[in-house]
């Protein structure tokens, strides 16, 4: 890969959120909703754009997002109910066609410390083909995924991530320590939001 890697970010954003009770990206989070913690993380990696896919409450997702950022590219994922493999289909289905890698993030993560996205923009460019956080050696999101990949993406179906893509990668998978646990953070209940 290339020295200054064409990178972009997607985040997955159209998930119903049923054990939350619906409307989880949007529930409060800091001065805005969760999804925006997300968004930070996002638009703080080394990427040239930021994709987010929406599904679920979709007019109220692309309006948060684009009140975080008017630079927010809005994707629709049709099929969004099939399941993650739906949303991050159309993601990378969006990209440009000389995008190098993409950063997945996920929407209902909004605690990712940014510290980890330049170390694994950088074990793309040293040769992995793909890099994932690690906290306490437990392995989290985002994953940063070589446009090698993205073929594999494509065919994905079903509830499943990019984890059975990484699983098969080896030692071509670069893991980056992370500096706290926000890597491994998500938000699936109310109960899972701090204490206002």
């Amino acid at each position: 890969m290339a020295t200054g890697a064409a990178l972009e970010a997607v985040v997955l954003a159209a998930g119903s959120g049923t054990r939350f009770g619906g409307g989880k990206l949007l529930a409060a989070w800091g001065p805005g909703v969760l999804l925006q913690g997300a968004l930070a993380a996002a638009f703080a990696a080394p990427a040239r754009s930021v994709t987010v896919v929406i599904g679920a409450d979709a007019p109220a997702v692309a309006e948060a997002a684009r009140q975080f950022d008017p630079r927010a590219l809005i994707v629709h994922a049709a099929d969004h109910a099939e399941g993650m493999a739906a949303s991050l289909r159309a993601g990378v289905a969006s990209l440009p066609d000389d995008a190098d890698g993409v950063f997945v993030f996920l929407g209902d993560m909004p605690r990712v410390p940014t510290a980890v996205l330049q170390a694994m923009a950088n074990a793309l460019l040293a040769g992995a083909l793909a890099a994932a956080p690690v906290f306490q050696g437990r392995r989290g999101n985002p994953v940063l995924l070589d446009r090698i990949l993205f073929p594999q993406l494509l065919a994905l179906t079903g509830d499943a991530g990019a984890r059975g893509v990484l699983q098969g990668l080896g030692e071509r998978l670069a893991l980056v320590e992370s500096p706290d646990d926000g890597v491994l953070y998500d938000v699936d209940e109310p109960g899972d939001l701090p204490s206002p």
